[in-house]
Formats: C-alpha cells, sequence, structure tokens
C-alpha cells in the first residue's frame, strides 16, 4: 500500500489530496453543490444533529455487516453512489469502481452522465446497477431502457430530481462546463497538474481515444472535449410519473427511484410496483435550501411499505450510516469521497476507501452493542439539536 493511501484514516481525507491532483474546474464540479451551498452544507451536518445512544455488556465478538438488496447479499451496507464523468477525474473511473466494488462485494451505482460503455463496465462488475437520467422523449427512454436490459443489468435507478439544470454557480466560476471548451486556460489547468495531464487524460487518450458522453441515451452522445456540442443537460420538464409507470411496465429487473424526498412520492412508487426508493438530495447540487434526507427519512419509511429504502447525500462515517439504519434505511450509498479516492490512488484507493467505511462500521456497531445491523434500532437514537 502507498504511503499515501497510509496517511487516509477516513473518507474526509482523501479530499485534501484530490485537490491537489485535480484542475481547479474538475475539483469544483466534484465538490461543489449549488447557488450559495446551503442544501451541501446543512447535508453534511445534518448527520451531526443526532446522537447515539449505546448499550453496554453486550457480545459484540461477532458482529455482521451483511445486508441483502435485490437478492443479492452485500459485504455492507454502504455502497458507491452514481458519479458523473469519473473517468476524468481518474483514470478509467467507472471501471475502477466497479472493480473495487465487487472485490469488496458493496452496492455499485454506475451513472447514466459517464464516459465509459456502460457495457464494458457490467464486465468487470456484473452486480452493477445503472442509474438513467430519462431522455426527452418515449422512444428514446425505450431505446435506453432496453440498452440497459441487454446488457443483463439487474437494478436500474431512474432519478428523478434534474427537471431542469441546476444553477451551479460555482461550476461557471471555476471555469467548468460540459462539454469542456478548449481554451489557453483549460490548457493551463493541465500544464499545473501534471499527474492528472499525464496519469489521466493523455493515458485515457492515447488507450481509448477521446472521451464521449456513452449512456445518457442508447447511442454515443457528444465528445468531452467540443467546442459546439452541447450536453443534453435539459429537456426533461415535460416527464411525469406517467413517463416512470411505462418504465415500470417495460422493465423486468428491479427497479429503484433516486431522489425521493417527500411521503407523497414515497406513495407513488409504491403503488406503481417500484422496488426501491433512494431518499436524496443530490448531494445539494440541485435545489439549494432543499431538505436534508436523514430528516424526512422516517416518514418515507412509514409511506414506503415493503419498498427497500436507501439513502445518500452527506454520510461520510460509519456513524452516519447508524443514523441511517436507525431511522429505517437498508442501505446507504457516498458518492464523493470515492471519486476523490479514484483521483488520487485509482482502484487501490477506491479499495482503501470501502474498507476504511466498512471497518468504521463494524466497530461503530461493536461499540453500540449492537452485533448486527437488525440490531440497530430507534431506541439507540436521540435527536439533540
Amino acid at each position: 500500500m502507498s504511503k499515501l493511501l497510509e496517511r487516509c484514516l477516513s473518507l474526509n481525507d482523501f479530499e485534501k489530496y484530490a485537490v491537489k491532483r485535480l484542475p481547479h474546474p474538475l475539483y469544483a464540479y466534484v465538490s461543489g453543490g449549488v447557488e450559495d451551498n446551503i442544501a451541501l452544507n446543512k447535508t453534511r451536518n445534518s448527520y451531526a444533529r443526532y446522537s447515539l445512544i449505546p448499550e453496554n455488556m453486550v457480545d459484540v465478538s461477532q458482529r455482521n455487516t451483511e445486508v441483502e438488496l435485490f437478492g443479492h447479499r452485500y459485504a455492507a451496507p454502504v455502497g458507491l453512489a452514481p458519479m458523473g464523468i469519473s473517468a476524468i477525474t481518474g483514470f478509467q473511473g467507472d471501471i475502477a469502481l466497479a472493480c473495487a466494488a465487487a472485490k469488496k462485494n458493496v452496492p455499485f451505482i454506475m451513472s447514466g452522465s459517464s464516459l465509459i460503455r456502460l457495457e464494458d463496465v457490467a464486465e468487470v462488475n456484473a452486480n452493477m446497477w445503472f442509474q438513467a437520467y430519462l431522455p426527452k422523449t418515449l422512444p428514446e427512454i425505450d431505446a435506453l431502457v432496453d440498452r440497459v436490459q441487454r446488457a443483463a443489468i439487474p437494478v436500474l435507478v431512474v432519478t428523478v430530481d434534474t427537471p431542469v439544470k441546476a444553477n451551479r454557480e460555482n461550476n461557471v466560476r471555476a471555469g467548468f462546463a460540459t462539454p469542456f471548451r478548449p481554451s489557453l486556460s483549460l490548457a493551463w489547468q493541465g500544464v499545473t497538474h501534471p499527474r492528472w495531464l499525464a496519469g489521466t487524460l493523455m493515458r485515457t487518450l492515447l488507450t481509448s481515444g477521446m472521451p464521449y458522453f456513452e449512456n445518457n441515451q442508447a447511442l454515443r452522445g457528444a465528445p468531452l472535449f467540443s467546442n459546439k456540442a452541447v450536453r443534453d443537460f435539459s429537456g426533461r420538464s415535460h416527464l411525469t410519473w406517467q413517463h416512470i409507470e411505462h418504465i415500470r411496465q417495460r422493465w423486468t429487473g428491479k427497479m429503484v427511484i433516486k431522489g425521493i424526498l417527500s411521503r407523497k412520492d414515497a406513495q407513488r412508487c409504491k403503488t406503481m410496483g417500484i422496488d426501491g426508493i433512494v431518499v436524496s438530495n443530490h448531494g445539494g447540487r440541485q435545489l439549494d435550501t432543499v431538505i436534508s434526507p436523514i430528516h424526512v427519512l422516517p416518514e418515507i419509511v412509514e409511506a414506503a411499505g415493503d419498498m427497500t429504502v436507501m439513502i445518500d447525500s452527506g454520510i461520510r462515517r460509519g456513524t452516519d450510516v447508524i443514523k441511517a439504519l436507525a431511522l429505517g434505511a437498508t442501505s446507504c450509498f457516498i458518492g464523493r469521497p470515492f471519486n476523490y479516492a479514484c483521483a488520487v490512488a485509482g482502484t487501490a484507493g477506491v479499495e482503501w476507501a470501502i474498507d476504511l467505511i466498512v471497518n468504521e462500521v463494524s466497530r461503530d456497531i461493536g461499540m453500540l452493542g449492537a452485533p448486527s445491523l437488525a440490531d440497530i434500532k430507534l431506541h439507540h437514537l436521540r435527536l439533540t439539536e
């Protein structure tokens, strides 16, 4: 293991190395939220409002962190959230993330806003889930769904919290746009970040050529570097729950809806026969001042019935995971820290990051006096702020 990874003792530690490795526009894209970053910051701090109440002198010598999701038994209730363009922050990022998740046997959701063909990623992780941003028309939606189905991907995750393009001012200030517009400023960022330039960008261009947005639709999209091409960020404002119902009827595998924050939407999903939902505010990247997922989790769990309820946004510690499980979540997903880990150390970095958070969960349930995830109950939790 590298000296750098030895210095990473928690998920939070990867960011300080990633900020040095990545060009500023890329780091801003990954790290930033929307508008004033109120949702971003409040979501991260929301877990601290809850305190844990341990029970002592319980035999916790044999602790079990395994969880079953959609017929597969995973090693821990922690997975890798979908992260767009991760193949430009780390070399073959989607594959690196998928390989690490497969080796450590934790859930991995591939982003539809990715630069590597979903079929290629599925080859290294047969249990991967695919997250889709829906195209504009029903024929395009059907074509994308059919493509995912042909790849034998077991779980389709549809994100529903992006009806219009978010106001990510931090991206504009940092000079980030997709597709990238070639410029002197962009060239300077490459020159001043040689490890990223040689280890990610040039290596990508030499091994696989120009990156394209491969999975927004059934066919290849725009190239990453372009003066004229416009990535399809828009065109979803007309989509409704009827489109989700249409997909549910067409898709034969397990189906998850990501971006749920209201009890009413959870009830809609239940009525349609959706298998699971991810309570999420997109990491504070869509609507500023939106509520933190942990605060609506209990009422959504109550409305969800037998659907599998998962959560993402702001989770960084094993204690965060425990708090979400106590409030009814089955599993948690984490994004940015795994992106940073991939950026600084590739697959090995992601594997190390997974080990860190899984070990935290195991250690923390021991300290809590809960030998297994099933032993984590609401009485272990108290809202103190």
